[in-house]
């Protein structure tokens, strides 16, 4: 019998490789199931005789799939439906399930043939995980044993034996985690991920923005000319922008076309100048004038008592190290 340390090159992982040739057997009970983990071993499970599943009943559970926050790297490779997809091909093919009907407090993996010398039982906090497998970094007081003898292998794998016997033989379990797969590998809809940006970005915000708590009143932004102007609609999209600034550092105000983002940007904008904030706006050339107007002593400037003195440049700027855009001097901008 031996620990297994499940980081470096003493992985719970390269043992299960070790022990998984064509032809041989898994037997496998886990807490969780994630689709990362199956990538890790994707090419020696397709290759088993046979092997059999005990997991938390699939209804209502959450097997975690996806994986963890360690897991971010492998979910950016957008593989999950592919995955989903071969994984369940793997489990209609190769894999008899049950469901336990409780949360097991232990993993087990008996991998490899019974009369073979490289036969393995490997019980512990190991759950059929990246971070179970070693893949990914784990708690490093993980306790992790493997058999290293036949009588070994005996003891540890009688405990998974007991649970598969006592477990009723059903197509329920496989039907219902087969179901959870493929709602992985069905195509999405842009809007499902549009509604879930949103959700992720507003679930912490409560039923509405406070404009109490994220606008300081004591700024003065409410007496301004530009304040008073805006809707109820544009001044929730100030407060939202604003808050986004502050918690985020950058916010993307896209309303429709005539529905005032404009102004909306020059309360945001005059908010930051009563907190003694420099602000630069960014523009295409053609458009400079537009937003020049608004500082300029101008009857055509409405907003000319908010006194706005912010500096404008062209986009184009970026590139340049000396001359004038306008009035400004490129050369000792800071």
């Amino acid at each position: 019998m031996r620990l297994i340390n499940n980081a470096g090159s003493d992985r719970v992982i390269d043992e299960l490789r070790q022990s998984l040739p064509p032809q041989s057997s898994l037997n496998l009970a886990s807490p969780s199931f994630s689709l990362f983990a199956f990538a890790g071993l994707r090419e020696h499970l397709e290759k088993l005789d046979a092997c059999r599943v005990v997991l938390p009943a699939a209804n209502g559970c959450d097997l975690g799939f996806t994986g963890t926050d360690a897991d971010r790297v492998f979910r950016n490779r957008l593989q999950v439906r592919w995955l989903a997809r071969e994984c369940a091909a793997w489990i209609k093919k190769k894999v008899e399930l049950r469901g336990a009907p409780t949360l097991l407090p232990q993993s087990i993996l008996i991998a490899g043939k019974p009369d073979s010398e490289l036969h393995r039982v490997i019980t512990g906090n190991c759950a059929f995980t990246t971070e179970g497998l070693g893949v990914t970094p784990g708690n490093q007081f993980s306790l992790i044993q493997c058999s290293e003898k036949p009588e070994e292998s005996a003891i540890l794998g009688s405990w998974f034996t007991r649970l598969w016997n006592t477990l009723p033989a059903s197509d329920q379990q496989k039907a219902a985690f087969l179901s959870r797969l493929q709602e992985l590998a069905d195509p999405k809809a842009p809007s499902l991920i549009y509604y879930l940006t949103l959700f992720h970005i507003f679930k912490d915000l409560g039923d509405e923005l406070d404009e109490e708590r994220i606008v300081k009143s004591a700024t003065g932004i409410r007496i301004t000319t530009v304040w008073k102007k805006l809707f109820k609609f544009q001044r929730d999209g100030v407060v939202g922008a604003i808050d986004k600034l502050e918690r985020l550092g950058g916010c993307i105000i896209a309303d429709s076309v005539g529905l005032g983002k404009t102004f909306e940007a020059l309360a945001i904008i005059k908010y930051y100048e009563l907190r003694n904030d420099r602000v630069l706006v960014l523009v295409p050339k053609r458009l400079r004038d537009n937003w020049t107007l608004y500082k300029a002593n101008d009857r055509r400037n409405f907003l000319a008592s908010d006194r706005f003195n912010y500096d404008v440049l062209n986009h184009t700027d970026f590139s340049r190290d000396g001359g004038a855009s306008g009035d400004i001097d490129l050369a000792h901008v800071v």
